[in-house]
């Protein structure tokens, strides 16, 4: 396998061709190709490699998506722009994304980008259900939402999770209203839940938590703590990066735990739906990484819902911000 490797000497950074290998149960790299100090000298370079074409059009996918990440960071490492006080040192790379999201991905046709959209929410669907237990493999998954192949030896409830998935993430890209609402999340959540869970609206009664270090909002309380979030919300949404508003709305709606079964894959939901209407991508919570996910979100549990209280959102946010450029670059180049 080969790939390039950036190599930072002083203020300038060198770029080469290097091959791996597994031997005798290590794994052996070394550097194939000098490829240029700029992304630029990379590309064209790349272009007039004879010697080893074959295993860079084996690797084109990690190469693309490594060229153009690089590329776009270093535009938004041009546009010298002030750290921001979240996003920390990874400022640039989500400049990066939102840049290559407006400049390169908005522009592609129509069908293209609806393509794009359908393998994306393969992978949230099958992601976030997964992270509630839902068994359908991402094989099973991709086959159910292109094919319509029901899997064998799934439940019904599993199947229409999915199914669920697909039909809201696709109405709430289309919806033109970016207000976030009480009537939105219990329309959210309803068509989530359809033909899984018949109890509609918020909750009424009290609900435990397993595995949190908090206590869920008593059930006559939840409009009222739903309220102070619509609050915060409201009070933060010009203020802080969308990217942190939606990563720490996820983790709060989470806290009150408004619906009876469901919060889970309502929030993630929500979360996406902030990222779209602030024109940014989705992200997806990985199921491969569910453990450091639950940890993360325990870290913040004991702020307060109508606080910012940003050193027990650190790990959170950090977790965030990766799954947010892992999702971007794996999927909408």
């Amino acid at each position: 396998m080969v790939y390039i490797y950036k190599k930072p000497v002083g203020n300038k950074i060198y770029y080469y061709l290097r091959a791996s290998e597994r031997k005798n149960g290590r794994i052996l790299s070394k550097d194939i190709a000098y490829l240029g100090s700029t992304i630029e000298e990379v590309k064209s370079n790349l272009d007039r490699l004879t010697k080893f074409k074959n295993q860079v059009r084996k690797s084109y996918k990690k190469i693309h998506s490594f060229l153009e990440s690089n590329h776009f960071l270093q535009k938004a490492q041009r546009l010298k722009l002030k750290q921001d006080h979240f996003l920390k040192d990874k400022t640039d790379e989500i400049e990066a994304c939102r840049l290559h999201y407006r400049e390169v991905f908005s522009k592609l046709d129509a069908l293209t980008k609806k393509e794009t959209f359908k393998t994306y929410v393969i992978e949230f669907a099958y992601n976030t259900a997964s992270i509630e237990g839902n068994t359908i493999n991402l094989e099973e998954a991709r086959d159910l939402l292109n094919e319509g192949i029901t899997p064998k030896g799934k439940t019904l409830r599993e199947v229409y999770d999915l199914q669920n998935t697909e039909k809201v993430f696709f109405e709430l890209l289309d919806a033109h209203n970016g207000k976030l609402t009480h009537e939105l999340i219990i329309d959210i959540h309803d068509r989530l839940l359809e033909n899984i869970d018949e109890r509609k609206g918020y909750r009424t009664t009290n609900v435990r938590v397993i595995r949190s270090n908090f206590e869920a909002s008593p059930g006559i309380y939840v409009k009222t703590d739903i309220d102070l979030l619509l609050k915060w919300y409201k009070e933060h949404k010009d203020k802080i990066h969308p990217l942190i508003l939606a990563i720490i709305f996820h983790h709060k709606f989470e806290k009150i735990h408004p619906f009876m079964d469901g919060n889970g894959r309502t929030g993630r939901m929500i979360m996406n739906y902030i990222l779209l209407k602030n024109n940014l991508p989705p992200a997806i919570i990985h199921k491969k990484r569910r453990e450091d996910y639950l940890e993360a979100m325990r870290e913040a549990d004991p702020s307060d819902i109508w606080k910012l209280d940003e050193k027990k959102y650190t790990d959170l946010i950090n977790y965030g911000i990766d799954e947010f450029l892992d999702t971007y670059w794996s999927i909408f180049l």
